[in-house]
C-alpha cells in the first residue's frame, strides 16, 4: 500500500510510566515535583501532550493516590509553558498470580479495585486526555496479568466521557483496536477518537513493521492516532508512524537511552524525536492544534 507520511505531527511524551526503571537511571522522575517538572521540560522541547503517571516519592513505585496526581496537575497548570495534560487510568487491574501450583489465592503486587476508583484522580483532576487500557494481557512478568474486562472497560469509558474527558484508547494488540471500534459503535466513546498503538511492549503485539502495519491498517480513516516501541525501536518508530501517517510518543516511559549507554531525560527524547521529524519534512505541531483536532477543552480541576 503507498504510505500517506504525517506532515503535521504532534508528540506525547510519556515521562515516568509504573515500571520498575526507578533504579535503571537518575532521570526517571519519582516526586510530583519531579515529574512536573520533566514534563514541562518535555513541552519545551516540542511535547504537545505529556502522559503521567505518578510514583511514591520515596521508593519510586507506581502510585494511584488521588493527592500525587492533583500535586502534579497543579504544577503543570501552573506552569508558564501551555501543553495538553494526559493522566493514566490503567492503575488498579493488576492481578498477580501465586504460581503455576497455587494461582489462588492472589500474590503480592495483585491491586484490583472499582471502575470508579480507577478513576478518581480523573475526576478530580479534569486532565483533557486520560487513557483507557482497550484489553486484558499477560504483561511482561510470568505470572503478571493486566486486567480490563469488557464491563469494566464499558463503565470506565462511561465515567471519563461523563466527567467531560476525552479518552486516548491504549491498544497493545489487534484485539483491543478490535473492542475499541465496538465501544465506539455502541456510542460509550464519542468522537473525534483517538488510539495510541503500542507496541513492543512484552506479550502484546511486537514491533516488527508487518505488525505494526497491520495494526495501522485496523484503525479507522476517520480516528487520530499515534504510535511508539519500546528501548532500542523508540526512535526508528518516530520515523515509521510519521511514515504511515500517525503520530509519535516518546519518554522515559518506553526507553531510558538517547544513545547506547548513554541515558536520557524526557526532554532529550522529545528533541531527538523532533530532530527526526523536521528531517523528514514534517512539522511539529504544539497543544493548540491538538485541541483543535481532538475537540479538548482546558479546565480547571474539580
Amino acid at each position: 500500500m503507498p504510505l500517506t507520511m504525517n506532515r503535521e505531527v504532534f508528540i506525547t511524551c510519556a515521562v515516568t510510566g509504573s515500571g520498575g526503571t526507578q533504579d535503571r537511571s537518575p532521570h526517571v522522575p519519582r516526586s510530583p515535583a519531579q515529574i512536573a517538572e520533566a514534563a514541562i521540560d518535555a513541552a519545551r522541547a516540542g511535547a504537545a501532550i505529556v502522559h503521567c503517571h505518578v510514583r511514591d516519592p520515596e521508593t519510586g513505585a507506581p502510585s494511584r493516590d488521588p493527592a500525587l496526581y492533583r500535586e502534579v496537575t497543579e504544577r503543570i497548570r501552573d506552569a508558564s509553558v501551555d501543553v495538553v495534560l494526559n493522566l493514566t487510568a490503567g492503575m488498579g487491574g493488576d492481578l498477580t498470580l501465586g504460581g503455576t501450583d497455587t494461582p489462588l489465592p492472589p500474590a503480592k503486587g495483585t491491586d484490583m479495585t472499582s471502575a470508579a476508583e480507577r478513576v478518581s484522580h480523573v475526576l478530580d483532576c479534569r486532565p483533557e486526555l486520560c487513557t483507557l487500557d482497550c484489553g486484558t494481557m499477560n504483561f511482561a512478568e510470568a505470572d503478571y496479568v493486566m486486567v480490563n474486562t469488557p464491563g469494566m472497560l464499558r463503565d470506565m469509558a462511561a465515567r471519563m466521557v461523563a466527567s467531560g474527558v476525552r479518552i486516548e484508547i491504549e491498544a497493545f494488540d489487534t484485539g483491543h483496536l478490535w473492542f475499541a471500534k465496538q465501544l465506539v459503535a455502541e456510542g460509550i466513546i464519542p468522537d473525534p477518537v483517538l488510539v495510541q498503538l503500542c507496541m513492543g511492549v512484552p506479550w502484546g503485539a511486537p514491533d516488527d513493521l508487518n505488525t505494526f502495519m497491520a495494526m495501522v491498517n485496523n484503525v479507522p480513516a476517520e480516528w487520530h492516532w499515534s504510535g511508539f516501541a519500546l528501548g532500542r525501536n523508540q526512535m526508528p518508530y518516530v520515523a515509521a508512524a510519521a511514515l504511515a501517517g500517525g503520530n509519535v510518543r516518546v519518554g522515559l516511559e518506553d526507553n531510558l537511552y538517547l544513545d547506547k549507554g548513554v541515558l536520557a531525560t524526557n526532554a532529550q527524547l522529545v528533541e531527538r524525536a523532533v530532530t527526526i521529524l523536521e528531517n523528514m519534512g514534517a512539522r511539529v505541531v504544539g497543544p493548540d492544534a491538538v485541541r483543535q483536532r481532538l475537540d479538548l477543552e482546558k479546565r480547571a480541576p474539580a
